[in-house]
């Protein structure tokens, strides 16, 4: 599948966008950029230089990934939500050479309006809720809430909470995949 590109989107020279992509209007993708296939980028995206972006990705409108955010597959980043990449910014001090990496992995939900404070990890499968402040790292599977985010439950892949304590030990099964998910160490893992 071709890639399609608004007319008012933006695509510097050297982008890379996988193939059946969707750049949507005034979308802005930066020459260094690096996306996957089947990514669907909203009205308003900015895509910085040094940035990777897994396939089938959805980047809801209004979001900018700034250089050194990394998404991996199946990445959702809802409306308006916001990453970072300098953790003390000055406008009078210039400070390039301190962008801190983020990562997000496989199947994480950025709900909207969500913040991501740069230098950290969010997990596979992780849940943050719509208006979080995310200022440390994010277990797999995690139900994020509030400012600063804390931790409130687990979730499956399919996306429902599940039904385990927030620490300790626990098992259950996902009543829409029959997916089986253990809880051991104050980590969920899918069985």
């Amino acid at each position: 599948m071709p890639v399609t590109i608004h007319p008012s989107a933006i695509v510097d020279e050297g982008a890379q966008i996988g193939e059946g992509s969707r750049v949507w209007h005034f979308v802005h993708v930066c020459g260094g950029a690096r996306v996957g296939q089947n990514v669907s980028m909203g009205q308003n995206v900015f895509i910085g230089n040094k940035v990777t972006i897994g396939d089938n990705c959805k980047i809801q409108n209004n979001v900018s990934v700034y250089d050194n955010v990394h998404l991996e597959e199946g990445v959702f980043c809802g409306p308006s939500m916001v990453f970072t990449n300098v953790y003390n910014p000055r406008s009078l001090i210039e400070r390039k050479d301190e962008y801190r990496d983020t990562l997000v992995k496989k199947g994480a939900t950025l709900g909207a309006n969500c913040t991501i404070v740069c230098g950290v990890t969010v997990g596979e499968y992780a849940f943050v809720g719509a208006g979080a402040v995310i200022n440390k790292d994010v277990p797999a599977y995690a139900l994020m809430v509030g400012v600063p985010a804390r931790q409130i439950g687990w979730m499956s892949e399919f996306g429902e909470q599940l039904d385990l304590p927030v620490q300790g030990e626990g098992e259950t099964t996902c009543p829409h995949t029959g997916s089986r998910y253990v809880l051991q160490d104050n980590q969920l893992v899918k069985s």
